[in-house]
């Protein structure tokens, strides 16, 4: 079987994560890289044997061999790039949050759906083997009617005033940090699982550090640590630190969450909790195998993976038997897997998320954005 030839464009944390993960389906050659600057392009082509490396996106744009791309910028080239790939006929893989307003990812499903090209959005948090068992619980029924979802995705690794990273930069990464990088994942995950739609949020965003300290280098993502005072320069800040937010969901459903860049010790904490009428359910990224299901007249259980014993709908998540750990990379792999199904072959389903799901991701974001600052509940 032929190759399915991609570029990588972007070469921070997340094109590592790209790029690893992508090699494990089999099927598919990493066949370029773009960075920034031909050096730091060429440096990562080194590092991870990529055959041809560039800082200009065109280069790859008008190779005819290359199928698909990767783009893994910050946020405020996701529009422009995606654009002039899906113009040249390339499957578009795109990082969250997909744009850096709504109005930018109308024009990106309108583009993609007038070339009939493929397109993702990089949810990849809805491929861990025991969420997609729990979002077959809750669609056979097993937690009944669902009342209650709450929350939260809280991280430590800009808790500092000298953390940094280019998402503070609102030129960057659009008007909302850390609700745009993990609220857009806790949003998208929730209405996924339980099938209903965020219809009314009421938000409250706070900026802990109205001033940081900004590296005279660059930094890449959960780095940058021990630089010495000497190295920073004051950088004032208009993206917030914290958020909460409350929700309506379907017709009863209510909820809460809340995102942190700065709760010390929580690494990459992201759970929810759904309560229905017959049952309840729990899972937390940090023990991604842990499945707790809660019940009010009989013992409540903690259950681990194990793909023989779930859903038939849920078990082809897992590539492994139990008792061996699916975690953040399995979770890049299994939707990368689904994505290039559909780039080899046209009639495969959409088993993944797509542009309107990245635009629906920027509406919700922009209606929290609103309801912060008028201080009020704002319907979706």
């Amino acid at each position: 079987m032929k190759k399915i030839k991609t570029a990588i464009i972007g070469t921070g944390f997340m094109g590592k994560v790209h790029t690893e993960n992508v090699r494990r389906l089999g099927n598919v050659e990493v066949a370029a890289v773009v960075g920034s600057r031909p050096e730091t392009a060429q440096k990562f082509a080194d590092t991870n044997y990529i055959p041809f490396a560039t800082a200009n996106l065109k280069d790859v744009l008008d190779n005819k061999e290359i199928a698909a791309v990767h783009i893994c910028t910050p946020n405020v080239d996701h529009c422009p790039m995606a654009l002039a790939a899906i113009d040249a006929g390339k499957a578009v893989l795109c990082e969250k949050p997909l744009t850096m307003t709504s109005d930018e990812a109308r024009q990106l499903v309108a583009a993609a759906k007038a070339r009939n090209a493929v397109n993702c959005v990089q949810h990849n948090l809805r491929y861990y083997p025991v969420v997609q068992q729990m979002r077959q619980m809750i669609a056979h029924g097993d937690l009944g009617e669902i009342l209650v979802v709450q929350g939260t995705y809280s991280q430590d690794w800009l808790l500092y005033d000298t953390d940094w990273n280019w998402r503070l930069d609102a030129k960057f990464n659009g008007k909302l940090r850390v609700m745009g990088d993990i609220g857009s994942h806790w949003m998208d995950m929730i209405q996924h699982l339980t099938g209903l739609a965020i219809t009314e949020v009421c938000a409250d965003l706070m900026i802990f550090h109205k001033t940081r300290k900004k590296p005279k280098g660059s930094v890449e993502t959960f780095s940058g640590k021990k630089l010495a005072p000497s190295d920073y320069e004051s950088f004032p800040i208009n993206t917030e630190d914290f958020g909460m937010v409350m929700l309506h969901m379907g017709e009863r459903a209510r909820g809460a969450f809340t995102v942190s860049q700065m709760s010390a010790g929580s690494k990459n904490h992201f759970a929810f909790e759904i309560f229905g009428t017959k049952a309840g359910v729990a899972w937390n990224q940090e023990q991604p195998d842990t499945l707790w299901i809660g019940h009010r007249n009989e013992p409540n259980e903690t259950v681990l993976k194990d793909a023989s014993l779930f859903y038939p709908e849920a078990a082809g998540f897992a590539d492994l038997p139990g008792g061996h750990s699916e975690g953040y990379d399995d979770s890049h792999k299994q939707i990368f897997k689904r994505f290039y199904a559909k780039v080899a072959d046209a009639s495969a389903p959409v088993d993944y998320p797509t542009f309107e799901d990245g635009l629906r991701g920027m509406i919700l974001l922009e209606k929290v954005s609103e309801s912060s600052d008028k201080r009020a509940w704002v319907k979706v």
